[in-house]
């Protein structure tokens, strides 16, 4: 009877294979982790957007001097929604939307007059959330644009 057995070359192959697929598996896992905690940290960027949205309402604004809205922090835009006597925010909400700022700016503030006329008096108005260790570099931000119209 012959007895086979396998030889050094297979079992180098097989481990390389072998070796080759778990750093595959490995590099995918801490890809979808990294993408996991990214979309948490959007889910709550939203979360911050909408309530700027509610608590500074664009439809409300008569002047471009109004459009600024500096630093507010995603707590006081839920006071801010909620009023005085609205519900109030809970502990795990509160630690949620901790770090969160939310700001309005228009980087069209300082447009000429011939222009704004050109465009329709249309301005650009910049949303911006703002979160992360700023002090150590790991600020973090997510924006997006609206269009505003002045009133003639």
């Amino acid at each position: 009877m012959m007895r086979r057995a396998f030889t050094l070359l297979e079992v180098l192959l097989a481990s390389l294979i072998l070796g080759l697929g778990l750093t595959a598996i490995l590099v995918s896992l801490g890809q979808s982790q990294k993408m996991m905690l990214s979309s948490s940290e959007l889910e709550i960027v939203n979360e911050v957007m909408d309530l700027g949205d509610m608590a500074y309402p664009l439809s409300e604004v008569k002047e471009v001097k109004d459009l600024e809205v500096h630093e507010v922090s995603a707590e006081d835009l839920w006071e801010t929604v909620a009023g005085r006597d609205g519900p109030r925010i809970t502990h795990e909400i509160r630690e949620r939307l901790h770090g969160y700022y939310w700001e309005r700016s228009t980087p069209d503030e300082n447009i000429g007059e011939d222009d704004l006329k050109r465009l329709g008096n249309i301005y650009r108005v910049r949303y911006t959330v703002k979160w992360g260790d700023w002090r150590r570099g790991n600020g973090q931000t997510e924006s997006y644009l609206r269009l505003w119209r002045k009133a003639e």
